[in-house]
């Protein structure tokens, strides 16, 4: 099984497998279709809060992994459908942040791959 993480915004590719859209919020500028999503898990996100107050600053990173980490901790039923939904399978974590490097989706990948 590989768990891979891609912008939404990138093409489909059979190495994807199952294409999971972990944002609260539907991508900007991207009809449903075009997007090939197999799941959208809306609550597995961080929460409106803590989206607003990360704001992709950078400066922020540190920190705002570790508050998303705590809700992940506290959130188990996401957590579970998100396992249940990977499987033993392929799998892509699908978010539309424009920064690669700090994003949920990044905290989300280690989380699961850690447990």
């Amino acid at each position: 099984m590989a768990l891979r993480i891609k912008r939404i915004y990138e093409p489909k590719e059979d190495k994807d497998g199952t294409r999971i859209l972990v944002d609260r919020l539907w991508p900007r500028g991207l009809k449903k279709q075009e997007a090939a999503v197999d799941v959208w898990l809306k609550d597995i996100a961080p929460s409106p809060a803590l989206r607003r107050w990360f704001g992709h600053d950078p400066a922020k990173w540190s920190e705002f992994q570790r508050r998303y980490r705590e809700e992940l901790k506290k959130n188990s039923s996401a957590i579970e459908e998100l396992e249940r939904r990977i499987g033993h399978s392929d799998a892509t974590l699908l978010y539309a942040a424009k920064d690669q490097a700090h994003n949920h989706a990044i905290v989300l990948q280690r989380f699961i791959s850690e447990n």
